[in-house]
């Protein structure tokens, strides 16, 4: 029974993890997940996933959120971009990537993941754009280009930290 239990968490962390692209808190619920798997699988149920392996999910989760902010942050900042600027490119990847995975519903699975990916560094772009209203055209557009390369590499941290969290948990609850 305890495989079962097992490949249901597989299930949700793997669903969890592919609601990162969509600027969900996918990290943090595979945490939640693993803390809830822990605590309520009976004790007579072995393999049994460690509170060492939710400690250190907990850990890559932050760590995760860390590096999609810095990198966001970073490539606003390293353009000049303002706190505004940022706050809008932020608002902008959230409403792109929402978008982008509806659009790209019609192809299945890699089209919602590469459109969701897409709209959030565009929706970025345009974000700082926006933001910058009171600057010059070529300015607001290096912002933009910044917030837009900030936002592709801080999902593809992001997701990589996730993916290495999937692994350990899947890991563990099967061993």
């Amino acid at each position: 029974m305890v495989f079962v239990y097992a490949t249901l968490l597989l299930i949700l962390n793997l669903f969890c993890w592919a609601s990162t692209l969509l600027m969900a808190p996918g990290n943090w619920i595979m945490v939640l997940l693993a803390a809830f798997y822990t605590y309520f699988l009976p004790q007579q149920y072995e393999p049994r996933l460690s509170w060492a392996v939710v400690g250190i999910a907990l850990l890559m989760a932050i760590f995760g959120e860390i590096i999609e902010f810095a990198a966001g942050a970073a490539g606003t900042a390293t353009k000049g971009g303002s706190k505004k600027g940022a706050f809008f490119a932020l608002l902008g990847a959230f409403i792109g990537s929402i978008a982008g995975a509806i659009i790209g519903i019609p192809i299945p699975v890699i089209g919602s993941v590469i459109a969701a990916i897409g709209g959030g560094a565009v929706g970025g772009f345009l974000g700082a754009y926006i933001g910058e209203s009171e600057r010059l055209h070529a300015e607001r557009f290096e912002i933009g280009k910044g917030a837009l390369i900030g936002r592709l590499l801080g999902t593809a941290g992001k997701m990589t930290i996730g993916l290495i969290m999937f692994v350990i948990i899947s890991i563990d609850s099967f061993l």
